[in-house]
């Protein structure tokens, strides 16, 4: 079976932590034996290990590539904390003049959290060749665990096109619209801009 991974676009975000979790037991395709997970300050790289022992150490294989970001995390929607807009208002739904109990001043509990976001088109989140189609299956497993973000892509199995869509860590319909580009051949019946008499 020959496989590709033609157009691919992501905006996923998930904790860090689940990322390592997943991969702590993780359902691998057959070609992949092992991912390697390796940090280099805000950057996390996700290496496939091959499973078939003849490919050249040499050869690089496919790696996912994320940046990692701190978000805060709050235990309380904060707009739910303090009523509708942030505010603490009164039954009628305007403002509560006079002073507010020290409870309800109080900011709701929080912490930072680092993110995993796999943002960008195939050349920045999907890397080399080898291995490529393999580790794009492992890309749509963090895909399926991912709470926010969406995963595009149009690939080849056996040659045929199929096109995936998950959104928010669920499945969704997707198809391919083909249009079609001016080639070389159809410049014939336009214009032709370097030698136009109206063109100074």
């Amino acid at each position: 079976m020959t496989s590709r991974v033609y157009r691919l676009h992501s905006t996923l975000e998930l904790p860090l932590e689940d990322v390592y979790d997943h991969f702590e037991d993780p359902d691998l395709p057959e070609e992949i034996d092992d991912i390697e997970i390796t940090r280099r300050n805000n950057t996390l790289i996700l290496s496939a290990v091959a499973a078939d022992g003849n490919m050249s150490k040499y050869t690089p294989t496919a790696q996912l590539k994320a940046s990692v970001t701190e978000n805060r995390v709050y235990e309380e929607d904060p707009e739910e904390f303090n009523g509708p807009g942030g505010g603490s208002p009164n039954s009628t739904g305007g403002p509560q003049w006079g002073a507010f109990d020290e409870e309800e001043e109080e900011k709701p509990e929080s912490e930072l959290v680092e993110y995993a976001c796999f943002k960008g088109d195939r050349e920045t989140v999907l890397q080399n060749t080898a291995l490529q189609y393999p580790m794009f299956t492992v890309l749509e497993g963090i895909a399926r665990i991912a709470e926010k973000g969406t995963l595009t892509a149009i690939v080849a199995i056996d040659e045929e096109l199929e096109a995936i869509r998950i959104v928010d860590g669920e499945t969704r319909p997707a198809t391919i619209t083909v249009t079609e580009e001016p080639g070389d051949d159809q410049g014939d019946g336009g214009v032709d801009w370097r030698d136009n008499k109206f063109i100074d």
